[in-house]
């Protein structure tokens, strides 16, 4: 994962009603797969989060400015707030048709030869929204996740692409940056807690995983939401109190 405007569509500040969106979008759309995924719907904002059928989503990037740069690599994984569904993890290597940069590589450690040989967002794409259908979608910094794919989308299919997200970065953001006493650490000059993703695993004394594969990126966020959802929320949260 690295780290980042947001889309207009959806807003990041103010939620829009995602059940009645996805019906507008379900008739709006034009590519089929797209069309598909929108008439899947989106579970009710009352929700109960135990009732919520979720997948971590992570992406892999060259950068991060979205017109710019491109996806290199996706991972998803479904689960629940009881299990991790392992064997239904995905992971792709995208071929970015964007040139590499060595500090990228560096960082999500995928080469040259193997993007060369990589698939087309255009490709996965049937997969990708059949594993997204109907689930929540959890990512660490819903900016890069969404933005990237609705750009590259564009790009390749003419259609953009919207969905509700929970955002673990924003969690830890609102629970631990925002107490009263990291404002008063900031007030003294003194460096906040990161909430980088390895930094908020460890708040809830979650192993530490090697960082910046996509795979193993989401699955460390669904692990993440699990423990932040037992130290924060209650399965009984409505999930309209944490998605955007």
């Amino acid at each position: 994962m690295l780290y980042l405007k947001s889309a207009k569509k959806p807003s990041d500040h103010r939620p829009p009603q995602w059940p009645q969106l996805f019906d507008q979008l379900a008739i709006s759309a034009k590519n089929p797969g797209l069309k598909q995924y929108y008439q899947a719907g989106v579970v009710a904002p009352e929700t109960p989060l135990s009732d919520v059928s979720l997948v971590a989503l992570d992406i892999e990037t060259t950068g991060l400015d979205p017109a710019r740069d491109a996806i290199v690599s996706v991972g998803l994984i479904p689960f629940d707030l009881h299990r991790i569904y392992c064997s239904k993890a995905r992971y792709w290597v995208l071929n970015p048709e964007k040139p590499l940069t060595t500090s990228s590589v560096v960082i999500h450690g995928i080469t040259h030869a193997e993007a060369l040989v990589g698939h087309d967002l255009k490709q996965i794409l049937p997969e990708l929204l059949l594993a997204l259908a109907h689930r929540v979608v959890v990512v660490h910094c819903r900016q890069i996740e969404r933005r990237f794919l609705d750009i590259a989308l564009k790009e390749r299919i003419g259609e953009g692409i919207v969905f509700p997200a929970i955002d673990t970065m924003e969690i830890d953001n609102r629970y631990v940056r925002r107490r009263f006493f990291q404002r008063i650490v900031q007030f003294f000059g003194r460096t906040p807690e990161s909430i980088r993703l390895a930094a908020c695993r460890s708040r809830y004394h979650l192993p530490h995983y090697t960082p910046h594969h996509a795979l193993i990126d989401a699955l460390a966020t669904a692990e993440l939401f699990q423990a932040q959802v037992a130290w924060h929320f209650t399965p009984q949260t409505w999930v309209d109190k944490v998605w955007h």
